[in-house]
């Protein structure tokens, strides 16, 4: 090799060397912690403080907050949605960089906030009920399950399991004012009634939610009324849990009745356990926590697009529920 040719080499070598050693430099300078400490968020829970759904989604965004150093209020609403759209405008009023709001009071309610929030420069993002009106007008992203596929999903993985058949009687519950939120319920309704089941509309007593015996005389009551019930769906993790309950006040033993739901908590896993419960349709309401922050973050601090996540799981059913048990109990799933 030329003395010429070996000068080229060294010079091409040590250029690679520095441009490599450069960028190692950018990046150590682009990756820090605490990216989103300057950044403050309003963050809705839904529910009360520890009960079974809200603790989970509150689980979630708390690590988001850990992992990203953002800066967050977080708000419980008890699942009323009257008290989420007042706790909106107070939190708008607060002017924080970005709000993550339960979608339940649907986009008539939502809609002149949205606008509020955007016209302030404050980012959103909604989760667990999509309020797809507002997104597409004001902007934001969506975290939760899609909830009439949800719903319907539900529904037809039932008929399948359980080999239910034409005539067969089933109550679908749910709060039917809440016309967004009763989506994912109605989706069930309506899978159990193209196959010819005979479906009672249940209507769900205020603060089932928050306190899920306030459903013992209604779901008693209905059961009474329909001798014959093969299935009782209800709308969400907090009843399906206290389906024991249930059907011990109305005189049943476990396996009477087929009792199906939604979400997964350390209730819902005893109550696999005892075979009080045959299915549940998995939203991990963890992810509806700790999305919301992540993108938030995101969006004030690198200008990227709002994140929308289905969170749809898949089944949990009395074959794989110990999968998730541990996970449950540590308010994680």
């Amino acid at each position: 090799m030329t003395r010429i040719a070996l000068k080229a080499l060294t010079a091409a070598a040590f250029a690679t060397v520095t441009i490599a050693s450069l960028t190692s430099v950018a990046m150590a300078e682009t990756l820090r912690d605490n990216w989103c400490s300057d950044v403050k968020i309003r963050f809705f829970a839904g529910g009360a403080e520890g009960d079974a759904f809200a603790s989970i989604v509150y689980n979630g965004a708390v690590q988001a907050a850990k992992d990203t150093g953002a800066q967050v209020d977080y708000v419980f609403s008890g699942w009323s949605s009257e008290k989420m759209i007042q706790q909106l405008r107070e939190a708008i009023g607060a002017a924080p960089n970005g709000i993550a709001m339960m979608g339940h009071p649907g986009n008539a309610a939502i809609l002149p906030l949205a606008e509020e929030a955007s016209a302030a420069g404050i980012k959103m993002m909604y989760q667990n009920v999509p309020v797809d009106e507002a997104t597409a007008k004001f902007g934001g992203g969506y975290v939760g399950a899609q909830q009439k596929p949800q719903g319907k999903a539900l529904g037809e993985e039932a008929i399948r399991r359980f080999g239910l058949k034409a005539g067969d009687v089933a109550i679908v519950m749910s709060d039917w004012s809440q016309l967004e939120r009763a989506e994912r319920e109605l989706g069930t309704l309506e899978a159990f009634e193209a196959a010819g089941l005979k479906v009672v509309k249940l209507q769900s007593p205020e603060g089932l939610g928050t306190d899920p015996n306030t459903g013992i005389p209604v779901i008693t009551a209905a059961i009474t009324a329909n001798p014959d019930v093969k299935l009782i769906a209800y709308p969400g993790g907090q009843p399906l849990g206290n389906a024991a309950t249930y059907m011990q006040a109305a005189g049943k033993n476990a396996g009477d009745i087929i009792n199906i739901g939604f979400d997964t908590s350390p209730q819902i896993v005893e109550a696999f356990k005892d075979g009080w419960v045959q299915l549940t349709s998995d939203q991990q309401p963890f992810l509806q926590g700790y999305m919301p922050i992540l993108s938030l973050c995101q969006q004030v601090v690198y200008g990227l697009g709002a994140i929308n996540v289905d969170t749809g799981a898949g089944f949990v059913t009395p074959e794989n529920y110990g999968a998730v048990a541990d996970l449950a109990k540590e308010g994680l799933r």
